[in-house]
């Protein structure tokens, strides 16, 4: 691969031509007992057909869930026999954490410029309502002990050994596995690092809250968005998110209380990002297999980064490490990039890489350049909400923020755009797309 422009190789680009995201739900509501699987095969299905593209056309699936189901962990290769596609379409699932639908952009494009595909469908779905719940370690052994017997008495036997305390539930567990601090609480204590009031968080969450209402009254997501039958009797028809929040005020979020430090904190419900369920899906394409079919594309991959720090450190400043990347090898500075789309994990955790981006210092102690990276003015930063009003269903963000940033490169005719997240681990990711 070239050094600079990885977004073209051996005369090969890729191109965004199409892309949709199911309605982004509060975990519990309407999508409550819809799997993962089924949001992310009902999704790709409605692609292919308001794309029309056939499915025998689709080189690849790449896809990912961060919540995985045990009972179909591969869920691309699931969509691909669940959808309209041949089952000769090769398909592998991706996960990393809140960046895991960037990763499955950044394997198809690699595929397409490698020469590997010429089409390929990338994206995430999570849903939250239904977590995997486990059991003790002890009450494991003894099912599968029981499941091994070969007459009823001995799988009594095997089960009289269980105790009242192997039989609790043991909750999917959010901490950090080497650090043993939640999102949150890395938030947390990121906000008072870098002296992020619970004011400013409060009016970043209210401006992100605005943004989306304001970009759903003017159409902004109406092709972005498809309208979803929730089965099993198909009453109910979700068109849009239920998470963005009209009414909602400083007065209103200043009320909350603090959820991870409840004496001293400043992140709560109110700025953080929702348990969400939701999918995502984009096509890729080649750009000249795109002009052949007769098919306009939205936008085009410029360039990518990926960066990792020590977890324990601040958790979730990977925006600012990955970012550079992405420019340095798309040839271009922050004052370059006409529109970022950074996702909103907590509204702390955005404030302070808005931070560090405007910071000598930072640049200067953590990426050894004289210069910072450059502020994001007001106006080209998450111009239709982000994920604390949209919602954050780990594995659809990232899609979801590139189909919205091509599209709207799109109705632009022009520019570029950032689209960043941080992950759990310490992880980041950056893209660049160009029009």
């Amino acid at each position: 691969m070239a050094a600079r422009h990885p977004g073209v190789v051996y005369g090969r680009r890729v191109a965004i031509v199409d892309g949709l995201r199911t309605p982004f739900l509060k975990a519990g509501t309407d999508f409550k007992d819809v799997p993962t699987l089924d949001l992310a095969s009902e999704l790709v299905t409605e692609l292919l057909q308001r794309s029309g593209i056939e499915g025998g056309q689709v080189d690849r699936v790449v896809y990912g869930s961060v919540i995985q189901d045990v009972r179909a962990p591969n869920i691309a290769r699931e969509i691909v026999l669940t959808c309209d596609m041949p089952e000769s379409v090769d398909a592998y699932s991706v996960t990393r954490a809140c960046a895991t639908s960037t990763q499955t952009f950044v394997d198809g494009a690699t595929a397409i410029l490698l020469g590997e595909a010429d089409i390929v469908i990338t994206g995430g779905a999570d849903t939250l309502s239904k977590p995997p719940v486990l059991y003790s370690d002890r009450f494991v052994d003894v099912l599968l002990e029981a499941n091994a017997a070969r007459d009823l008495p001995s799988k009594l036997k095997a089960f009289s050994s269980l105790r009242p305390k192997d039989l609790a539930p043991q909750p999917p567990a959010i901490a950090e596995r080497s650090t043993d601090e939640t999102m949150g609480e890395s938030a947390e204590k990121m906000a008072k690092e870098n002296r992020i009031s619970r004011e400013v968080q409060d009016e970043f969450a209210l401006r992100s809250h605005r943004k989306a209402v304001e970009a759903w009254e003017k159409g902004i997501f109406d092709d972005e968005v498809m309208h979803f039958h929730v089965p099993p009797r198909y009453a109910t028809t979700v068109t849009r998110d239920n998470i963005p929040r009209p009414d909602t005020s400083l007065e209103k979020l200043a009320s909350l209380k603090p959820v991870f430090d409840r004496k001293y904190g400043s992140v709560t419900a109110g700025n953080s990002s929702p348990l969400t369920d939701g999918a995502s899906a984009l096509v890729l394409m080649e750009a000249k297999t795109a002009e052949r079919l007769g098919l306009e594309p939205l936008a085009f991959l410029r360039s990518w980064g990926f960066a990792a720090i020590d977890p324990n450190w601040q958790l979730l400043m990977g925006p600012y490490f990955a970012t550079p990347k992405a420019l340095d090898r798309a040839d271009l500075t922050m004052a370059d990039i006409d529109l970022v789309d950074m996702h909103e994990a907590f509204a702390a955790q955005v404030l302070s890489n808005l931070k560090a981006f405007a910071s000598r210092e930072w640049a200067q102690r953590y990426l050894g350049r004289d210069e910072p990276l450059g502020e994001i003015p007001d106006e080209k930063l998450n111009i239709y909400g982000g994920s604390i009003s949209l919602g954050h269903p780990f594995a659809a963000t990232g899609a979801r923020q590139l189909l919205t940033m091509a599209r709207e490169l799109a109705r632009r005719d022009s520019g570029t755009a950032l689209i960043t997240q941080c992950a759990a681990g310490g992880l980041g990711a950056a893209v660049v797309l160009e029009r």
